[in-house]
């Protein structure tokens, strides 16, 4: 299994541009729908999960997924699949990066890189959207979420905190009994 999740890993970190979110796609079609080593429902947990907990998302969810598959030796052969990609790339580029940043060919290479890599990140949220059975009235959440840090300058724990008081709210009031 170390070597599975260290291969799995590997091609989803060589592959991807864009940093964490890029790789959910990614990962969601390796671990989800050709692996079937967790379904759509877990996997959207995972994903909850991973972005709560402090560090990198693809990380956290490699951290996931290989102790979920194959324990200590899963989480190893995961993790180090996901970064070392990633460890190597920069690696060069920092080396090389210095002497060609300023050339034209360059510039255009990363400024045509940034629309694939919102694309990247746009396409999973969709599909998380119907996986978490999110409707045009629960959308609002998101969006109002995104512009009170956006526009409002809100601190995105402050928004954390605020969206966590209204749910148990919201929970309370539903079911009009104490909360446990």
């Amino acid at each position: 299994m170390f070597l599975q999740l260290f291969w799995v890993f590997l091609k989803i970190g060589t592959f991807t541009l864009g940093g964490g979110y890029a790789m959910i796609p990614l990962i969601q079609r390796e671990i989800v729908e050709r692996k079937h080593w967790i379904d759509e429902e877990e996997f959207l947990n995972m994903i909850a999960l991973a972005q709560a907990a402090p560090g990198i998302i693809a990380v956290n969810s490699a951290i996931f997924i290989g102790w979920r598959c194959g324990g200590w030796k899963g989480v190893l052969g995961a993790v180090l699949g996901a970064v070392l990609p990633s460890f190597l790339i920069i690696l060069a580029i920092a080396m090389l990066f210095q002497d060609y940043k300023d050339q034209p060919a360059v510039e255009a290479v990363f400024k045509g890189i940034r629309p694939a890599v919102v694309a990247l990140i746009a396409a999973p949220l969709l599909k998380i959207a119907r996986t978490a059975k999110i409707t045009w009235l629960t959308a609002l959440i998101p969006i109002a979420a995104a512009l009170l840090i956006w526009l409002a300058g809100l601190s995105p724990v402050w928004v954390i905190f605020i969206t966590i008081a209204a749910t148990i709210g919201y929970t309370y009031l539903k079911e009009k009994r104490p909360l446990r």
